[in-house]
């Protein structure tokens, strides 16, 4: 490449090669890559021709690295000849560093407060020698006027260029073993806890024990509430104000903590779109009597956001002996099949007959059932599968798919990998435990999975597990009660947008809030398992997401397009509205931009809209010792079938090679969830903390105060220079955009003197610098008279109040300079 200096030795991308082998482990103190957007780095679909040092990892889709080589050329046609012989291998380094992973730190992006740098920061011996041959270059790589003024003075020119926390700066970066080691991969403390960040989705629910979609192309998402309220959800997050489902009167259920009755389960039969059949699994009594019911509705004609109460046809019922353990997962398999999920009927131990409920093939409860609810509209409510494991037994019911289940909470088909298939149609179940052990079941056709004989791995009843006709599968997975004693089943991930955490089942336990996962090993069929923890540090804050959460893990969710989802609540009683639900997110990698793009059906809409306003904030916490996880599997009393081994991180694709001839750099359960009435458990433990060395100039590894009320950001695609933007503003604890299509000039101007900046070039619409859809919408209809200190000053519609969408977010082009007086 020309401008290459004669002589050079080896530089940084001859370096990088022996790191690409370097094992997968856990880092104490890393940092993490983060984009110019805010949003992780991402492989890209197809190699980059200009910037290929990060074709396989980085910030750049082919559009943006083609704009790049153009942004070359046109500075090849401005700069003079002998100059661009010797530097054009300099502004190659400097332009494709908004491709580096690490982009949002060379740039400073990471911090809201600080404007957007315009040239990446740099090595102070890196700068040293630039300058010494082409520090001309910088007037055509930056508007920086301030950069310019310093150009006679090599100290203060690379003092102006340097960023505090040096293991950042350009090229050092590239050979810092703990920046690049684990680069796009799940990091992992030292515990092996795998740090992912949160986004709130919705929030003021009563126990949600059930997030379904209906496989329709809507990508709408319905939300039930213990008490018996089914809410539908737009793609948008806006909830419609008139509930999908109403069954409050006919649940039987109780403000009380802890209760397990209630509404329990719905599942979409697999041609919604076409039948308009929804099934529904509640808890219903008279005097003192009490049965679980199993109903069919259909949607209404008039309204596909509305059930047709008069439709409901009762599909089966089956009599509680006691109040508790009420199962409630309704799922349809790939078979077409309706699955139904029974408890063992309740109390402690399964004290029904002489085996308990789950051992006994003729009573329906502590069973994994499947009936058939095609053609039934004018025959018996269903019909029993050919293939079902006992139908020939005559001592046996023959709805029962498998049997020996205690209390099974949240269980899930997986989807399959996306590529292969490889996967697909297994069925995770948990377990809830009696007083020892929590469990995760891999459910197949007419297996014992060990209740009331066994309890995890562990003998529960000593002569019934000592009993050869037994037979029973043992889990892929138990843990003791010291790290929890509730489990909630998850899914496994399979969605497009985190492309690490495919493969991944992730579980929770409702009583000590701990978030979890398991991953198989395919040669050797053991699961491996790790906690999952918060990001640490600043990794979540940076892009805005959020790093805690209520801590009764309710119930898991999957949307249409497979991304997660979990429920909790701080009080677990079904008529406290503090339930939330947060989409889990990987702030490691991401998948390409553009891949993971959805195309909604439309919606009719004919209720009020009620729009999100997020609730949860960020949380700053001093750096914490971990809590415990469990380093090692519980053992199996007599057969070997193994589980999870020690943790360890999770493995993804190598680093790229950046490719450099610079001289060598000197290297631095609500209410159904718990098995037993228990009290109302702790917090569970976070650990988010500060990245090392974080501060900014003169405050390395400080804490930043959080921003005051009505502070202001620019918010730009990368490359653009400084001073133009979307504008998100921070009000009530949190960060969102300003979303008017009447938003004018003197707006604009209030913004831009907040920022520093003289005058205003002008005010943009429509979302012109892009639109800030991981932010809510905080303002609207603003006017302003021009001389306001901030924004919360002038007139608006109210805080969190507004009637657009980010299609309108408002931005503005602030300069320094009168824009009248520029030459033309």
């Amino acid at each position: 490449m020309a401008g290459r200096r004669a002589g050079a030795g080896p530089g940084p991308g001859a370096l990088l090669a022996p790191l690409a082998l370097l094992t997968l482990r856990a880092l104490g103190a890393a940092g993490h890559p983060q984009c110019l957007d805010f949003r992780p780095p991402f492989r890209p679909p197809r190699p980059l021709r200009f910037c290929s040092q990060y074709s396989a990892f980085g910030c750049c889709a082919p559009e943006r690295d083609a704009a790049l080589a153009h942004r070359f050329g046109a500075l090849a046609a401005r700069v003079d000849a002998g100059l661009w012989a010797a530097c054009a291998g300099y502004a190659l380094d400097l332009l494709c560093q908004e491709c580096s992973p690490y982009a949002a730190h060379l740039y400073d992006a990471e911090d809201p407060s600080t404007p957007l740098r315009t040239v990446p920061g740099l090595c102070e011996d890196y700068c040293l020698d630039m300058w010494q041959t082409c520090r001309g270059l910088f007037r055509h790589l930056s508007p920086d006027r301030e950069l310019w003024a310093l150009e006679g003075n090599r100290a203060k020119f690379c003092r102006y260029l340097s960023l505090d926390d040096t293991d950042y700066c350009f090229p050092h970066l590239l050979v810092n073993e703990n920046l690049n080691s684990n680069l796009g991969r799940v990091v992992a403390d030292a515990k092996g806890c795998l740090q992912l960040c949160l986004e709130e989705v919705a929030n003021g629910l009563r126990n949600p024990v059930a997030m379904v979609h209906a496989q329709d192309g809507t990508h709408r998402f319905f939300v039930a509430e213990q008490v018996g309220l089914v809410w539908a959800y737009l793609p948008d997050r806006s909830r419609l104000e008139k509930p999908f489902l109403n069954l409050s009167r006919a649940v039987l259920t109780s403000p009380w903590e802890g209760d397990e009755r209630g509404f329990l389960g719905i599942a979409f039969h697999p041609r919604f779109r076409h039948s308009g059949r929804l099934f529904v699994y509640y808890s219903v009594g008279a005097g003192f009597q009490e049965w679980v019911r199993i109903s069919e509705f259909r949607v209404s004609e008039d309204d596909m956001n509305a059930v047709d109460h008069s439709s409901e046809r009762i599909i089966l019922e089956i009599e509680e002996p006691a109040s508790n353990h009420n199962g409630g997962q309704l799922l349809f398999g790939d078979d077409g099949y309706l699955y139904i999920f029974t408890g063992d009927g309740g109390m402690a131990g399964d004290p029904f007959g002489k085996f308990g409920n789950a051992q006994n093939k003729s009573a329906l409860l502590g069973k994994v059932l499947r009936i058939d609810v095609e053609r039934s509209e004018r025959g018996p409510p269903y019909r029993i599968p050919p293939d079902n494991p006992f139908v020939g037994d005559p001592a046996a019911r023959p709805e029962v798919y498998a049997l020996g289940v205690r209390n099974m909470w949240r269980c899930s088909f997986d989807r399959g990998d996306p590529v292969s298939g490889a996967g697909r149609g297994r069925l995770f179940c948990g377990d809830v435990g009696q007083n020892k052990f929590e469990e995760v079941d891999l459910v197949e056709r007419g297996r014992n999975y060990g209740w009331r004989a066994r309890e995890g791995f562990e003998c529960y009843d000593l002569k019934l597990c000592a009993n050869a006709s037994l037979d029973d599968v043992l889990p892929i997975f138990a843990y003791p009660h010291k790290l929890g004693k509730s489990v909630t089943g998850g899914y496994v991930y399979r969605g497009c947008e985190y492309p690490n955490l495919n493969g991944l089942y992730i579980f929770g336990d409702f009583m000590s809030g701990r978030l979890m996962s398991l991953r198989e090993n395919r040669g050797t069929g053991q699961w491996r398992y790790n906690e999952l923890c918060m990001g640490r540090g600043q990794t979540c804050e940076f892009p805005g997401l959020i790093n805690n959460y209520h801590p009764h893990i309710i119930s898991f969710a999957e949307d249409e397009a497979g991304e997660l989802y979990f429920m909790s609540t701080g009080v677990p009683s079904a008529t406290a509205a503090h339930g939330v639900i947060y989409k889990i997110i990987d702030p490691s990698r991401r998948a390409p931009p553009g891949k993971c793009q959805i195309q909604p059906a439309q919606v009719k809409v004919r209720s009020h809209l009620v729009h999100f306003v997020p609730k949860e904030k960020f949380t700053r916490r001093a750096e914490i010792t971990p809590r415990p996880t469990a380093g090692a599997p519980t053992k199996v009393p007599r057969r070997g079938r193994p589980t999870a081994p020690p943790p360890a991180p999770t493995q993804l694709p190598a680093r790229p090679t950046p490719r450099l001839a610079r001289p060598t750099p000197r290297p631095t359960r609500p209410t159904p969830l718990p098995a037993r009435p228990t009290p109302r458990p702790a917090r569970p433990t976070r650990r988010p903390g500060g990245r090392r060395g974080g501060g900014r100039r003169g405050r390395p590894g400080k804490e930043k105060p959080a921003p005051s009320n009505g502070a202001v950001r620019l918010v730009r695609p990368a490359g653009l220079s400084a001073g133009r933007g979307r504008v998100e503003v921070f009000a009530g604890g949190r960060w969102g955009t300003v979303c008017d299509d009447g938003w004018d000039f003197k707006a604009a101007a209030v913004v831009c003197r907040q920022l520093g900046f003289a005058h205003v070039v002008r005010a943009t619409k429509s979302a012109e610098f892009g639109e800030g859809r991981a932010l809510p919408i905080l303002l609207d209809d603003v006017r302003c008279a021009g001389d306001e200190k901030t924004l919360l000053e002038c007139r608006h519609a109210g805080l969190g109040t507004h009637n657009c969408r980010h299609e309108e977010d408002a931005g503005v082009i602030c300069s320094h300079e009168d824009p009248d007086l520029r030459r033309p």
